[in-house]
């Protein structure tokens, strides 16, 4: 259960972005492994620290003792940076649940590590078309619905990911549920790698038996979602995917903090709802990302949120934060500005409740700027 404590609820619709609840879901997949597919470290090897490093400077900050040392990146900063410089100095770590759902190293911070066959480590390549068992796609998307179901309607959740390789599965998912993505998934290389996730996801769906888009008549349809996540997923989707579905039933506004993975957690949860209740989901969850993924010349996360609409009858929310790096004197942060990491660990999420706080994203690069140099002097 998400951690909360007793509070009169405030007029239905007022929602107190200043208690916003933040989970931070850690995961891998092999497909990470796969030369050239992620900029999340430079090496295959440094990714495999990745989510233990960024959950490190998420709750203890640059100042902070981090056992995992961030991994080498081409360019650019973790974005990791940026959710702590918000919850933070907005007081929001008290509220930041951290979740290990399949990682091959541990964070060094409070967390919560899920038990067999929900934490079996990573995901397999999606290459194989079988990621993951079944019976650990199924635990996991309830433990996320009954976790959502606990949530206070008035106020908000926000659901961030740390998953290298994970815009790959979005892919691949994307495609199994019939949503024409190719092309459209952004990533954190300068130039996302298209035709090797394409590739990749094709191979899987293939491999699982699976129709992808465009398929024949009628099959994409047909493809059950829990199938498609065993085949080609990770397990923060479906970890994600529940408790997107818990919370909204019970009113909760939630922000899917993430660029194209968050798209494939909002598929997966419009593919599991009945028609008829579709509407009420959909405005209950938004994507909410940067103006670096939003406006990002070698994807179009706007077009894949129009095509996953059109798939489901729905009109999904997308949501842009504000914050730009172009006056910081940190180069790293600059470099965010030259289409460089972009996204992840929930930062244009955080990012947006810092801004319906009341705050100014110029406050925000400003602090973020100062963070940066301290690390860099650390």
């Amino acid at each position: 259960m998400i951690p909360s404590e007793p509070r009169p609820e405030p007029p239905a619709g007022i929602e107190d972005w200043a208690r916003t609840r933040s989970l931070l879901l850690l995961a891998a997949t092999e497909t990470a492994a796969v030369p050239g597919i992620s900029a999340a470290g430079a090496t295959p090897a440094a990714r495999r620290r990745t989510a233990a490093a960024d959950a490190e400077l998420v709750v203890r900050g640059p100042a902070g003792s981090r056992p995992h040392a961030l991994p080498p990146l081409p360019a650019g900063v973790s974005p990791a940076l940026i959710s702590h410089v918000v919850l933070r100095e907005l007081g929001l770590l008290e509220h930041l649940l951290v979740v290990d759902a399949g990682c091959p190293i541990a964070p060094a911070v409070p967390h919560l590590r899920l038990p067999c066959p929900e934490g079996q480590g990573p995901a397999r390549c999606l290459s194989s078309g079988a990621a993951m068992a079944p019976v650990r796609v199924r635990a996991l998307l309830e433990r996320g619905r009954r976790w959502g179901a606990t949530s206070e309607p008035a106020r908000p959740l926000l659901v961030a990911e740390c998953v290298p390789g994970g815009t790959t599965t979005a892919l691949a998912v994307l495609r199994g549920l019939g949503v024409a993505a190719d092309g459209l998934v952004s990533g954190s290389l300068r130039t996302s790698a298209h035709g090797l996730k394409s590739g990749l996801a094709a191979r899987g769906l293939a491999a699982a038996g699976l129709a992808p888009w465009p398929g024949r008549a009628g099959t994409a349809a047909s493809n059950d979602p829990l199938a498609v996540l065993a085949a080609v997923g990770d397990p923060m989707q479906a970890l994600a995917a529940g408790v997107a579905l818990g919370a909204a039933g019970q009113g909760v506004t939630v922000l899917l903090a993430g660029g194209s993975q968050m798209a494939a957690v909002l598929a997966l949860a419009l593919a599991l709802t009945p028609p008829g209740e579709r509407q009420r989901l959909a405005a209950r969850l938004s994507v909410a990302t940067t103006a670096w993924v939003a406006e990002e010349p070698d994807s179009d996360l706007p077009l894949l949120l129009q095509r996953i609409g059109l798939r489901w009858g729905v009109e999904p929310r997308l949501q842009v934060a504000r914050l730009r790096f172009h006056g910081c004197s940190a180069a790293p942060l600059r470099d965010y500005e030259r289409g460089f990491v972009k996204e992840g660990v929930g930062a244009g999420g955080l990012a947006l409740v810092w801004e319906r706080c009341g705050r100014s994203p110029d406050a925000l690069a400003r602090a973020c700027d100062l963070a940066c140099r301290q690390m860099a002097g650390a």
